[in-house]
């Protein structure tokens, strides 16, 4: 080394991900990269008179999580708005957390629950009934959407949404009426999801100025979850580049707390080719850099063909017609040296994809693009050999862990024991990798995730994954760290904890290799560092953290953890412990 290392940090476990050193006491850090790792006395021999040196306390560190299937820039714009119903185990917690949010949110704010939970993680095993949110909000809009299946919204916000007895469905989804005739309150994706933002587009916005501090708060939440680095995977309801502006403002000032790499989804039903041959003369695949970087198209290529991971529903059906749309976009991307992902859940859908992307390989060979499918989970053995003589990948998504239970009530236990086949994706030797598919879809925490591929249970407890499709803890991770870098072209730089690759890792509050089963669910990060700088500090290393500015507007939930439970033995709040101690805590840091 030509100079003193910028941090070091030893007294640790540390989970390099590197199979000839994979672990090590402690590690150096000068500038944006690792210099060295290796013992405790041989690293802090390394320190200089201005290295941070930090004692990890025997903490266990891995490598910074990448989610490679996440909506940050669509949920940043309105992170501050929501509460969260993450992890909580009781609907009657997640009730008293919305009473007490409707009591702070002025008029005409909504207060809204966008995903993130199932109705299986509660001990009651239901959602709210619509009385019980008219009782709680008689006159707050409250929306509350589960995953990508259902919303309820209450009197308030049927109200401001304008529905009545004349309101007719939209392609795709259904408004539930009573006897006579009016709307309940429930609206269902049948799977279409339009109907869910449709309402959402009644509600008022956060202003620019809001939607920075939001993506801020949103990213700082990752942090906390320990992950470094997302690769956005779109959403055909943004518009680009209007909606984009926040994040990038955020990558020009340096406010970036995770690497982004992102994906453009098609905004316009029968105008897809317009709408990517205008980004292709704006947008070059790879441009930008290694904060924040452009990763093709996706996860919408063609709104005809779309596939949903709703498993109340059936596959939808692929017309003729889609299918040739789908041919005509494949086309003009790889002519201009676009990658592109698709939601693909259904094997149906990924036989059409396939029949296109083949087509377009006859025309030019597809390998030198990173494309691949997002979910896949009911791919079949035939279609797992297309992808992989493609040279495509497969990123799979939690969806079993969210809505196992549905998945059984349609296909029954044997198949979900081999939903999604990990044993065949892995030996057929073709790029896997994981991402949430958060906000709505599912929820963001990879903790949940990392549980679910060790463990094969629901967030309900389930059993559902065989033996032999589970994963061990250290492969698992290996998916969540490595696996993923693949999928932004971003192999050798990140993903390890080794000499030259970028200082991206967490110091989590509980050892994942160590802790029972379910406890896996509840760890978090207790340092996090990405880009070689301390993105989010809390216990013994508060004094580390750079806490961002206070959540706007001020009756955000966010200024109250977001209503995200957080498990009393590792700092938080209990199940029956009231909101307003999580306030003390916070006003406290």
């Amino acid at each position: 080394m030509t100079a003193y290392p910028t941090l070091i940090i030893h007294n640790a476990k540390i989970h390099t991900g590197v199979a000839h050193r994979p672990e090590v006491q402690a590690l150096a850090v000068n500038g944006r990269r690792i210099v060295a790792v290796g013992s405790n006395g041989q690293i802090r021999s390394l320190a200089g008179p201005a290295t941070v040196v930090i004692d990890a306390g025997r903490r266990r560190v891995i490598p910074g999580l990448i989610d490679a299937c996440q909506h940050l820039i669509a949920a940043g714009l309105d992170y501050n708005q929501q509460l969260r119903w993450d992890g909580l185990p009781s609907l009657d917690a997640a009730l008293r957390l919305l009473a007490e949010q409707v009591q702070r949110t002025p008029a005409p704010q909504w207060v809204r629950v966008i995903g993130g939970f199932c109705e299986h993680q509660f001990a009651e095993r239901r959602l709210p009934t619509l009385d019980e949110l008219n009782r709680i909000a008689p006159s707050t809009p409250v929306y509350i959407q589960h995953l990508q299946d259902r919303a309820l919204l209450n009197a308030a916000a049927l109200a401001a949404c304008g529905y009545d007895a004349q309101t007719a469905d939209p392609p795709g989804g259904h408004v539930e009426w009573d006897d006579s005739g009016h709307p309940t309150g429930l609206l269902t994706a049948t799977p279409a999801t339009t109907i869910f933002q449709q309402a959402l587009a009644h509600a008022p916005r956060l202003p620019y100025e809001y939607q920075i501090n939001s993506t801020r708060h949103c990213m700082r939440e990752l942090n906390r979850l320990g992950i470094t680095s997302v690769i956005d995977a779109g959403a055909p309801h943004l518009r680009y580049p209007e909606d984009y502006r926040a994040i990038e403002e955020l990558a020009q000032h340096h406010l970036l707390t995770v690497r982004l790499a992102y994906h453009l989804a098609a905004q316009t039903p029968g105008g897809e080719i317009a709408d990517y041959l205008h980004w292709s003369t704006i947008n070059r695949y790879g441009d930008g850099d290694e904060l924040f970087r452009f990763n093709g198209a996706g996860d919408v290529l063609v709104h005809a063909a779309r596939d949903y991971a709703n498993f109340r529903q059936a596959s939808p059906q692929i017309t003729t017609q889609a299918a040739a749309q789908l041919d005509d976009v494949i086309n003009r991307l790889a002519a201009r040296h676009w990658p592109w992902r698709l939601q693909a859940t259904h094997d149906d859908t990924i036989s059409v994809a396939l029949d296109a992307f083949e087509r377009a390989h006859a025309q030019a060979p597809l390998r030198p693009l990173p494309w691949f499918l997002d979910g896949a989970e009911t791919i079949s053995p035939a279609n797992i050999e297309r992808v992989a003589r493609l040279g495509g990948g497969i990123c799979v998504q939690p969806n079993m862990a969210w809505q196992g239970e549905y998945f059984v009530a349609r296909y029954g236990e044997e198949a979900a024991a081999r939903t999604p086949p990990w044993r065949q994706m892995l030996d057929a030797g073709m790029r896997v990798g994981v991402g949430s598919g958060g906000t709505e879809q599912a929820g963001m925490d990879p903790w949940v995730t990392l549980h679910w591929l060790s463990t094969g249970r629901t967030a309900g407890g389930l059993a559902l994954m065989a033996a032999d499709q589970r994963l061990d803890r250290a492969a698992a991770l290996a998916l969540h760290t490595q696996g993923n870098t693949w999928f932004s072209g971003e192999e050798g730089s990140k993903g390890q904890l080794d000499i030259g690759q970028f200082a991206d890792f967490a110091v989590l509050t509980a050892d994942y290799f160590d802790v029972p089963d379910e406890e896996i669910r509840h760890i978090a990060s207790t340092l996090t560092v990405m880009d070689g700088r301390v993105v989010y500090a809390d216990g013994d290393f508060a004094e580390l953290d750079l806490t961002p500015p206070e959540a706007l507007p001020e009756w955000s939930p966010a200024r109250y953890d977001g209503g995200v439970w957080r498990p009393s033995q590792h700092g938080g709040i209990d199940e029956q412990a009231a909101p307003h101690q999580r306030n003390d805590h916070r006003a406290s840091r």
